[in-house]
């Protein structure tokens, strides 16, 4: 049956394995144990593959470095490539502190000292792409280039809605709490959107909700709601961003869907009027996560950027 874009499949018929295999299981696994200024001493769960230059890859909210399933294998073939898990998110551990966008912007450019890549280059998917923004402005030595796959970052109707719920709701955080543990794995279903949703599969509901059934994972989970994607954060983070006079600090590339329904690809227009010396691209019949539902297209942009300066294969 062919479904339309962003047609919701239903949860009953989401299959236990991908529609489109991958090699996740296959990866190089690891640990890192990182001495976090803010985030305390914390647990990162990371995978890799390939050898040479370091890519590193950061996911965003509801997501882990699983997401980039489909795009490891094509892009070790002139990298390291490198993803790790966000306090709270995949299977790495959750510090019970705030988690505002700065500071886990610093907690990035931590773990990129603690794997021995700090000045690699960077992917950053939705929130990670925020993230690695920040990071790259407070310490431009920390990325080489990087680019930044439909994140959030300037203000929305929708932002300015949740700010103000977590500041006028009591017990927002408990709230989020209730709502997200009555069934984990329907909330990632409900909440991770493609424009294919035939790539949905039992193993991806587990991989993003299994945080999402301790204590932990889900007060992490309210706290990127609350602290990280704070309204009045990303307006602060405009303003740097205009300041900079439309340089920004390390070579950049904004890649955005033509559709999403969770950034308003306005949001991309207004980054591009921002920064107007970076690369942007629109991809259409793609979704917030092109490195899983449009990967070879995604990749056909992403290409040409990462491996610009590096010596032929």
């Amino acid at each position: 049956m062919t479904r339309a874009p962003f047609e919701p499949l239903p949860y009953d018929e989401v299959p236990e394995e991908p529609r489109v295999p991958h090699g996740w299981s296959a990866l190089r696994q690891e640990t890192l144990r990182v001495a976090s200024k803010h985030f305390g001493d914390t647990e990162v769960h990371a995978r890799s593959l390939g050898q040479g230059e370091p890519l590193v890859l950061v996911h965003g909210l509801m997501t882990s470095s699983y997401s980039f399933r489909y795009v490891f294998a094509p892009l070790a073939e002139r990298f390291e490539v490198i993803a790790f898990d966000l306090p709270g998110a995949g299977r790495s551990t959750a510090p019970d502190v705030s988690y505002g966008p700065r500071e886990l912007a610093a907690f990035i450019g931590e773990v990129l000292r603690a794997r021995n890549v700090y000045g690699a280059r960077v992917v950053g998917n939705s929130m990670g792409g925020y993230l690695c923004m920040q990071l790259a402005i407070d310490d431009p030595r920390a990325m080489s280039r990087l680019l930044n796959l439909h994140s959030p970052g300037l203000v929305t109707p929708r932002m300015i809605a949740l700010e103000a719920a977590f500041g006028v709701l009591p017990g927002a955080e408990r709230v989020v709490d209730w709502l997200v543990r009555r069934d984990p794995y329907r909330w990632v279903h409900r909440n991770v959107h493609y424009f294919d949703e035939t790539l949905k599969s039992r193993e991806e509901h587990k991989e993003y909700g299994d945080p999402l059934t301790t204590p932990a994972g889900r007060r992490a989970f309210a706290r990127y709601l609350a602290d990280t994607l704070r309204a009045s954060e990303m307006e602060r983070f405009e303003a740097r961003l205009a300041a900079l006079g439309g340089e920004f600090p390390v070579p950049l590339a904004l890649v955005y869907a033509e559709k999403d329904p969770m950034v308003p690809p306005a949001v991309g227009e207004r980054m591009r009027a921002l920064l107007p010396k970076a690369t942007f691209t629109w991809l259409e019949d793609a979704s917030h996560f092109a490195h899983v539902d449009a990967s070879a297209r995604f990749l056909a942009v992403a290409m040409p950027f990462l491996t610009e300066g590096l010596d032929a294969p």
